[in-house]
């Protein structure tokens, strides 16, 4: 059979390997922005900060724009697109990265991932030969090998010279195009007789699904402070950076070695009721982050932190595509990956104007009662519908 034959479904292989070459090569992107643009290019932090925040936004549109291409348009077509120009934005990265042209193509990666992103989403919702709570946990350790890969080789990559940062990172998205333009190709006609039996979701389950993206919202908005103001907060309390860093791969690897682990534990579980359990004990973590100033602390409160993500995040699109139409998956897992950009964008900005203005305790406090108020009114109007 010819690489570019019509597939009749895709393989779990498929998605596993998008998933992970499309992190990892973010995972290079986003801790070198940062560091590359104030410390090389001479540009302030609110210019790189600005630069990211770009970046996110653009992500978030080509999540919305992927679910629609998706819908509508060709599925295969669309993840070409997303991956090509990634791909095309990159290999100009590797020869032009002066300012401005750094940050225009690095808004042109954004974007292109957050269709990637979505049309990667969106086949895995149509994978029939394993169920879809295995199929979305696969990707979710997909997703975490890959920011592990990325965030360890990039410190190494970056004494090398920024050229072969870019250079390798080219490299995972000329992988990510090849995996989409052969393994994606699918029988889009296949999937049409489906969309044709429902054209809406029915307005209970509309509800659930932007409750859902509410707290995912407010879930990634406080991730995000990981990832801004906390590295600026345990480097003012006398803690090195790299033991920051550190806290990252414990991360990753806690996720790698246990999610297999905590798939089998929860797997007769209400797939609502686990991702509750997981969300309350990742909102936990951040009331400990009040009380935490010693080293030993933050590790504690990042394994905490882990344990629910673990728990809860990875059954997020599953009960989305459960709630989902089949003639809409696409648009409403890109309003879920939309959800998750507009926190990442939104999360540092907002952490940063909180210490300004008041303290990290009080930022803390904020995250932790955004969270629980989302997780409330999700699992309220969950036990109200009975779905």
């Amino acid at each position: 059979m010819s690489l570019f034959a019509k597939k009749k479904q895709i393989s779990l292989a498929a998605v596993f390997w998008a998933t992970l070459l499309l992190n990892t090569g973010a995972a290079f992107m986003w801790p070198l922005t940062t560091i590359y643009m104030n410390k090389m290019l001479h540009k302030s932090l609110t210019t790189a900060g600005t630069t990211l925040l770009v970046m996110s936004l653009m992500m978030m549109v080509g999540n919305y724009v992927g679910g629609i291409l998706f819908d509508r348009w060709s599925p295969y077509k669309a993840g070409l697109v997303g991956a090509g120009m990634s791909l095309i934005a990159m290999v100009l990265l590797i020869f032009f990265h002066s300012w401005p042209v750094f940050g225009i193509l690095l808004v042109i990666v954004g974007f292109g991932d957050g269709i990637s992103l979505t049309i990667d989403n969106s086949f895995a919702a149509t994978i029939t030969h394993h169920k879809t709570r295995q199929v979305f946990n696969v990707l979710y350790i997909a997703l975490n090998v890959g920011v592990v890969i990325g965030t360890l080789l990039v410190g190494y990559l970056l004494d090398l010279g920024v050229t072969v940062v870019f250079a390798v990172t080219t490299v995972c998205y000329v992988a990510l195009f090849i995996i989409m333009a052969t393994a994606f190709r699918m029988d889009v006609d296949a999937m049409k007789p489906a969309e044709k039996t429902a054209d809406h979701v029915a307005p209970h389950r509309l509800q659930l699904i932007l409750l859902m993206c509410l707290m995912v919202f407010a879930i990634y908005a406080s991730y995000a402070l990981w990832e801004s103001v906390i590295s600026v907060h345990m480097t003012n309390l006398g803690i090195p950076f790299r033991n920051y860093s550190l806290l990252w791969t414990l991360n990753g690897f806690m996720i790698v070695i246990g999610q297999p682990f905590v798939n089998r534990l929860f797997q007769n579980l209400k797939l609502p009721v686990q991702i509750g359990i997981g969300v309350f004990i990742f909102a936990a973590s951040f009331f400990l982050l009040i009380f935490t100033s010693q080293y030993y602390m933050f590790i504690i409160v990042m394994v905490v932190l882990t344990i629910g993500e673990m728990i809860g995040f990875p059954g997020m699109p599953a009960w989305i595509d459960a709630l989902a139409v089949n003639g809409r998956k696409g648009k409403y897992q890109g309003m879920y990956n939309v959800a998750i950009s507009l926190g990442r964008a939104v999360g540092p900005l907002f952490g940063g104007i909180m210490i300004d203005e008041f303290s990290y305790q009080s930022l803390f406090l904020t995250a932790t009662l955004a969270i629980a108020v989302a997780l409330f009114l999700l699992m309220g109007r969950y036990l109200q519908v009975g779905r």
